[in-house]
């Protein structure tokens, strides 16, 4: 089985599980640290030459993160692309287990069932209201319908725009400082917030910098996201 993964979070998912079979991944591909395979380019323009070169049995991919026109272009040149949909963290254990099976595993790795254990708490009230930016310039924020979105929801963070037609609206972040959310969540990725770029937007606002992996990856992230993720966001509180 040759595989080329177009998503970090499931490149890591494969690396973890079945090593051997992953030949290509994305140059945003970053985990596992030690990951040596042809890097094919980004996951918004992928370098198709490059991975038909490597004669890939499946390329896996997802809706959200690669764009269709790529993924045609894959499949009209004979390759099985896997296309994988993540909008809630149940869906997400289904999707890798999916995915795993698909890329040849036998057996369910110890690692999704531990990330599953971890986020098998009831989802609790929400404790409060947060606006979660991902992008600045312009800036840009969790909508509606969003796998981030959800965990931040399991952790009782409410998504002061999860019912925001758009799934990632650009609000003006005066808007987003009058709208008096009681926690701002920054993270690391897509857009690379820091103690130093982000915090000093929201004046008077309590603000968590997070894990980008950790609040957006579906892959064995999972398993110690929660317990990092709700240290980071009960810190910002206090």
């Amino acid at each position: 089985m040759r595989v080329v993964s177009l998503v970090p979070s499931l490149t890591e998912a494969v690396a973890e599980t079945l090593p051997e079979v992953l030949v290509g991944a994305t140059d945003w591909c970053t985990h596992p640290a030690d990951l040596d395979v042809t890097r094919a380019g980004g996951t918004k323009n992928p370098a198709l030459d490059r991975i038909l070169a490597l004669a890939p049995d499946l390329v896996i991919a997802n809706e959200e993160e690669n764009r269709a026109p790529d993924l045609d272009a894959l499949r009209a040149a004979g390759v099985e692309v896997l296309v994988t949909e993540v909008r809630e963290v149940p869906q997400a254990f289904r999707e890798l287990a999916r995915v795993l099976t698909a890329c040849g595993a036998r057996t369910r790795p110890r690692w999704l069932d531990e990330a599953e254990d971890a986020w098998s708490a009831p989802v609790p009230e929400p404790r409060t209201t947060a606006v979660v930016p991902i992008w600045r310039r312009p800036w840009m924020v969790l909508g509606r319908d969003t796998f981030a979105g959800d965990v931040l929801k399991r952790l009782g963070i409410g998504n002061l725009y999860a019912a925001h037609p758009e799934r990632y609206p650009r609000i003006p972040v005066a808007e987003l400082n009058d709208a008096r959310p009681g926690l701002v969540v920054l993270p690391d990725e897509p857009y690379r917030f820091t103690a130093g770029d982000g915090p000093e937007a929201f004046p008077g606002l309590p603000c968590a910098l997070v894990s980008g992996r950790h609040l957006t990856w579906y892959g064995p992230s999972l398993a110690e996201a929660p317990r990092l993720l709700d240290g980071a966001l009960r810190a910002a509180r206090r």
